[in-house]
């Protein structure tokens, strides 16, 4: 059993420690967290210890810390965790500087420990099933990608000051999941957004509102729509097309009831945000997690993957401020 400490105790740190509790092969031995209150309240609720976050790193007993703090300190915390000889599972992005997610990269694989960042849509269940599908070869070659990602509503103001804008914060989770279908890079990335829901968005320097096109060396196409707000929900689909069929894995609804009268058919609407639909996902990511640990095996969402989809990210920021398509080789740090 692997013994974890927990970095950060807010939204997200509480998403994670249930699982890292509740999973067979760890244990959450200790908490931390910048409001010491938090990490308290947090680690009571799992029999687990509030330490600062230098003495869980430097505690030989801990074998793997989970970062779930700010950003700005992930790549930092990734270099004292692994350089302590720790296992890291790392909330994305490592960081939003890409030459420090880079440098970052470098660090942690000359400390020769395993790092996974947190793309938790790779291990929805239904997403994962897609992905299976595919590699089965149940729709020949993959061609088309359209990856729908809809938040219900807009962040607080203060989060999208600090956030990196749409393309690093929000997008970059459909950036990885373009990678996970389409099983490489594209060439180029051509993106426009615009702030039509909220104008302290654009006064604050970001988009609410974007879609980008990569374009792939084969020939192949994705395209990502994004907006920070939708009225029916949180609206996460994914579609691919290929030479022999097509898959489709759609939302995730509040239930599965449907009303048919003479005004017309109602469904439930899709769960309200990313905790509800993604539950399971954060399960099975830590359970991959573990288990790679434990079998000595790659980790299914590695630095390398991180550090790929900022560089997207950066790719797609500069192709919506100069409205030209941005070759990915051409992304520096």
């Amino acid at each position: 059993m692997i013994a974890v400490g927990l970095l950060g105790a807010g939204r997200i740190g509480q998403v994670h420690a249930p699982n890292i509790a509740n999973h067979p092969g760890s244990k959450l031995a200790a908490v931390s967290d910048f409001v010491p209150e938090a990490a308290a309240d947090l680690a009571a609720k799992f029999g687990a210890e509030a330490r600062s976050t230098e003495d869980i790193i430097a505690d030989p007993a801990i074998d793997a810390v989970l970062i779930a703090t700010s950003t700005d300190t992930h790549a930092d915390l990734i270099e004292a965790a692994t350089s302590a000889g720790k296992a890291v599972l790392c909330e994305k992005p490592v960081d939003l500087s890409l030459e420090r997610a880079r440098a970052c990269a470098a660090v942690a694989k000359a400390n020769g420990q395993p790092v996974m960042v947190a793309f938790n849509r790779r291990f929805d269940p239904n997403f994962n099933a897609m992905k299976a599908a595919l590699d089965a070869g149940q729709i020949g070659k993959p061609e088309l990608l359209s990856i729908t990602s809809f938040d219900p509503a807009p962040p607080p103001l203060a989060y999208v000051k600090v956030s990196g804008g749409l393309f690093r914060d929000m997008m970059i989770h459909d950036f990885d999941m373009a990678n996970f279908m389409m099983g490489a890079l594209p060439d180029t990335i051509h993106a426009v957004g615009s702030s039509i829901i909220d104008t302290s968005i654009g006064e604050a320097g970001d988009v609410d509102t974007a879609a980008a096109t990569l374009s792939y060396s084969d020939g192949r196409i994705a395209v990502i729509k994004n907006s920070r707000r939708a009225a029916h929900g949180y609206d996460q689909r994914v579609e691919l097309l290929g030479s022999e069929g097509l898959l489709q894995a759609q939302n995730m609804l509040e239930n599965t009831v449907v009303k048919s009268n003479g005004t017309g058919v109602i469904g439930a609407k899709p769960t309200y945000f990313f905790l509800e639909r993604y539950a399971a996902a954060y399960v099975a990511e830590w359970d991959s997690f573990v288990t790679a640990l434990r079998d000595g095996t790659a980790m299914p969402a590695t630095l390398d993957d991180g550090v790929a989809s900022l560089a997207m990210g950066e790719a797609a920021t500069r192709s919506c401020q100069t409205g030209q398509p941005v070759a990915l080789a051409d992304v520096a740090g």
